[in-house]
Parts: C-alpha cells; structure tokens; sequence
C-alpha cells in the first residue's frame, strides 16, 4: 500500500511537472508571437511616419526654394531639423543638399578621355585632401566611359568578370553613389571617406557640367575647385556665408583676395541646389525605420530619384 501511494506521489509530480513545462512554453510562444506582432505592427506604423517625414521634407524644400533665390546652411531645412514627438513616438528628418558636393559623372566624359579636364582636377585636388590615391581616377573613368579600354590604373570588363561572383561595368553614369562600391579600388574605407564630399545627382538631367553651391559645399569641396585656394581663402568663404549667404556666384569676387580665383569659378559654382538627399527617421517603442530619398526639386511635383528603406 506504501509503495503503491509513493508511486502514485511520484506520478503526480511528473505529470505536474510536464504541466509546468507545456505552460510555460505556452506562454512563451504567445509572449513571442504577441511580440513580434507588436514589433510588426510597430515596424509598419514607423514607416508609414518615415514616409510622412520625406514628404514633410519635400514640401518645407518647395516653401523655401520659391521664396528665394539662394540656398544656404542658415535656410531652415538644414539650420532646424525637423523633430517632432508625440503619443505615437519620435520622427527625426535631416536634408542636406547634393548639388554642394562633386558630382563624379562629370569627371570624365563619355570618351574616357579625363586628363586636363576641370572636375578631374577638382577630384585629383580632393583625393590628395583626403590623402587617397589619385589614380582612383582611372577606374573611375573606365566605369563611366562608354569605350571597353582600360585606364594604365583602371578595369573593363575582363578584369570584373574575374571577380567572384562576376560582373559587367556600367560604362554609363553612375545610378546611385552605393553603385561606386563596385568600382575597382573603391572598397569601404575609401567609399566611407569619400560619401560626404561626392554625388551622382545633376541638377540639370544630361548637363556636360555640374556647378558646385559655394553656400553649401563642405571646406574640402570649396578648397578643390581651384589650385589657388588656400585655407585661408576657404575660411573666408565660410565666414561670408554664415553671415551673409551668396546670392549670385558674381559675388564671390568681393571676397578679399578672391576676385581672380572667382572670375574663373564663375561657371563652375552656382548659389542655388535643386537636388536634396531627405533622411527621416522614425521611432515607436524599441521599433525603428528609416527611409533615405534622393529629389530633384523642380517647378512642379518634385522628382525622387532614389528611395531606400531600412
């Protein structure tokens, strides 16, 4: 009868331990699942605000755009990130203008033939700034160029299709600056020093030139439009246009020390960009997205030239 009761004791501890077991996994599974519905629905509702704050973007850009002649770092796209929090959670949107930056499809024309052009020297000039080698222009050239021979430094399409896995050379303009990591010698380190100086957007579809905006572009851009730009000249730039913005390129010339150096900048600089790079940032509970767009601000609906979510 003992043995029988132990028995019966030992039974009920297994079963109420496989109990135990089978509820805690139950709960488990429905912690997760709720979670991970929650983390969907988040993810959804988060993108959905991102996209609001592109379009917010957009339009803030139009505001500004018709209301002057000039874009700067003081306009309030750039001077007053959008932030906005509420019940729902948290958006972030930051802009910055492309058409301050080099624009790497000009550097070379369709013939291949870069040497003694302007935007090859003003990268030759950026490459030495940022202490990379000048012969990235080479392959560089040989990606845009519509011909199939290589550069002394450069690669067609013999020397990709030995890569693993393969493949072909555009020998067009560059879509996105992210198709440059395909290039030959532009590996990440390279890639990452270079992306906050260069762009693949015109503000003008099919233009020969690419103006840089003397109001926008970062010290290293505006000390390699010229050999004869010192950084003091630089910073003379930059103090002008924290104060006093250029309205027109004509007014570079009353810069101390720039009325030569500006003369000759008069078709390579511009004071007003039509091309933005948005990027909106939203946040609900632990759940982020982000969506980066590329727009090309017209008289009309504006352009987007490039959309990535992430």
């Amino acid at each position: 009868m003992r043995n029988q009761r132990g028995f019966a004791l030992i039974i009920t501890l297994i079963v109420t331990a496989l109990l135990v077991a089978v509820v805690t996994e139950f709960i488990r599974e429905v912690y997760v699942e709720t979670t991970l519905r929650r983390s969907y629905r988040d993810g959804e509702q988060a993108v959905l605000m991102a996209d609001s704050g592109i379009m917010g973007g957009a339009r803030l850009l139009q505001t500004v755009l018709a209301a002057q002649t000039y874009t700067s770092l003081t306009d309030a796209w750039k001077a007053k990130p959008l932030h906005i929090e509420d019940e729902r959670g948290v958006l972030d949107v930051f802009i910055e203008e492309e058409s301050g930056k080099l624009n790497l499809n000009v550097v070379a024309p369709p013939s291949g033939e870069y040497v003694g052009t302007y935007y090859a020297g003003v990268l030759t000039r950026l490459l030495n700034r940022l202490k990379l080698p000048t012969d990235l222009i080479d392959p560089l050239a040989d990606w845009i160029d519509e011909n199939s021979d290589p550069h002394r430094s450069g690669a067609e399409a013999n020397w990709y299709q030995q890569l693993k896995p393969p493949y072909t050379p555009r020998n067009g303009p560059l879509q996105t600056l992210e198709e440059l990591r395909l290039v030959k010698g532009y590996d990440g380190k390279t890639f990452d020093a270079l992306r906050p100086f260069v762009t693949v957007y015109l503000d003008t579809p099919g233009s020969p030139a690419a103006p840089v905006n003397i109001n926008t572009a970062p010290p290293e851009i505006l000390a390699s439009l010229d050999d004869a730009l010192t950084d003091d000249l630089v910073k003379r730039i930059t103090d002008r246009r924290k104060s006093e913005p250029f309205k027109y390129p004509a007014d570079l010339v009353k810069v101390a020390g720039l009325e030569q150096i500006g003369t000759r900048l008069q078709t390579r600089i511009t004071t007003k960009g039509a091309v933005y790079r948005l990027m909106a940032t939203a946040r609900i509970g632990e759940t982020a997205r982000t969506i980066e767009a590329v727009v090309r601000m017209g008289g009309g609906t504006p352009e987007f030239l490039y959309w990535r979510e992430y």
